[in-house]
């Protein structure tokens, strides 16, 4: 097991990476407020893995409860939230109570949010269960829900009490699920680290045969990335919106095409193309750059076009970003490899022609 820390103050909290670690129940116990959890899982998780959780944790007398929500992204919104709440009030869970995400990263933002938000805040738990959850979505306390306009702009900043990374959970995830977290992993190599960019160079087909060394490695290194830029700025003011690249297209993907049809790491993906080529098209990124983060993405089985909305739709659907400041479009952008940065050069005219030039 390697043992990474979120360093927040009295909020710091650890992630623990490591084969097998949904069978060590020592390491939820030591993090518990209360001798009571209720567990949120999906009905693709819950099957394979809730039994598991639960028979640990009840053999060492706590007291679960369980809410198992619809899969998918389409059911990332007020509804499905509301089935969390229900379960919460039914089962009279406390403040005290300790909420556990079991699941990736939709299941992670809206028991986080839920936690949140339920008697003004619980604890809360991540155990991610699909590779972009483990190296992206389940550190940081990003906690939201969905709206037709806009991906997660409904809710809070949140951090949970530790992470459990089991890369074991990693077996039963399927093909397209593993590749679309590879994006997120490309990603910190693509805004801060360049020597990792170079290691998913040489070790991609590795990585997606799910060698557990190369999975360990990959997972730490981006949660690494992602925990020094998270306690250096943790509610985003800064530097931690260049974890965002690629995010700004990527979310007017989902959204236009209606959410769950692309999943986000794919989105993601194509969305990085397109910050990569508008980053050319300002000076900032060479073209050689340029075809290698292309190339690692085509070898990784994901989409480097987005899909044909139109220029127009995209940058409407751009407008509800969350980096909107005064108006300006502010997109994460390529300096070169392993260097980024938040800017509102581009003008819209620059971004329209980049949409169309990116999209099949």
């Amino acid at each position: 097991m390697h043992t990474l820390d979120v360093a927040l103050g009295d909020r710091s909290y650890p992630i623990h990476i490591g084969r097998g670690l949904l069978d060590d129940p020592s390491l939820i116990l030591a993090r518990l407020k209360s001798p009571r959890v209720a567990i949120v899982t999906n009905d693709r998780v819950g099957p394979l893995y809730l039994e598991r959780l639960e028979r640990g944790l009840q053999a060492n007398g706590v007291r679960t409860a369980a809410v198992v929500l619809p899969d998918g992204e389409a059911y990332k919104d007020w509804q499905t939230l509301n089935l969390i709440f229900d379960a919460l009030l039914t089962s009279r869970c406390e403040r005290s109570t300790t909420l556990i995400a079991l699941g990736g990263g939709v299941v992670g933002d809206m028991a986080g949010f839920a936690a949140a938000t339920y008697q003004r805040g619980m604890p809360f738990i991540q155990v991610p269960t699909t590779l972009l959850s483990q190296v992206d979505s389940s550190v940081g306390g990003k906690t939201a829900i969905n709206h037709p306009l806009g991906k997660n702009m409904i809710g809070a900043f949140y951090q949970p009490r530790l992470v459990i990374a089991d890369t074991a959970t990693l077996d039963t995830l399927p093909e397209r699920e593993l590749k679309a977290g590879v994006a997120e992993v490309i990603k910190y190599g693509l805004i801060r680290d360049l020597a990792f960019f170079e290691w998913l160079e040489a070790n991609l087909e590795r990585l997606l045969d799910r060698d557990p060394a190369s999975l360990a490695y990959a997972i730490e290194r981006s949660c690494r990335n992602k925990a020094e830029v998270v306690a250096a700025d943790e509610t985003e003011r800064g530097e931690r919106a260049l974890l965002n690249l690629g995010h700004t297209f990527g979310h007017a993907i989902e959204a236009g095409l209606g959410y769950g049809e692309w999943l986000h790491g794919e989105a993601v993906a194509a969305g990085t193309i397109m910050a990569a080529r508008l980053s050319c098209k300002l000076g900032w990124l060479d073209e050689a750059a340029f075809e290698r983060a292309v190339a690692l993405f085509r070898r990784a089985g994901l989409p480097v076009q987005g899909p044909a909305l139109g220029a127009a739709r995209y940058l409407d659907l751009m407008a509800h970003d969350k980096k909107v400041e005064d108006g300006r479009l502010r997109l994460v952008l390529l300096k070169g490899l392993g260097s980024s940065v938040v800017s509102d050069a581009a003008t819209s005219e620059q971004i329209a022609a980049t949409i169309e030039a990116c999209c099949a």
